[in-house]
């Protein structure tokens, strides 16, 4: 079964540009993945320091080995002080046609 979700965060501001080249390099090592399916990048309309980004994987394993990426601690290293949370905050997301 895939494994769906949604990663929020917000920048503080004056941290614009910076999260942006964090997140397009990030995102690009990320859909390299072979288990990775989906790693959308978005920002609210009303609100572009809000980030949401939708990532699907394979399976559980797959995520398991994106969480185990040796590129994701020190991404979320220099990202933490860059937004508003103490890190993104994940929502998990169940398909409802299962």
């Amino acid at each position: 079964m895939r494994k769906t979700l949604l990663a929020e965060f917000t920048v503080l501001p004056g941290n614009e540009e910076r999260v942006a080249e964090l997140v397009k390099n990030y995102s690009a090592r990320v859909r390299e993945e072979p288990g990775n399916l989906v790693f959308e990048v978005y920002t609210k309309e009303c609100s572009p320091l809000a980030y949401w980004i939708f990532e699907v994987y394979a399976n559980e394993a797959a995520f398991q080995a994106h969480l185990a990426a040796p590129y994701g601690p020190p991404f979320n290293a220099a990202l933490q002080p860059l937004i508003e949370e103490k890190e993104s905050v994940l929502t998990f997301l169940s398909p409802l046609d299962r």
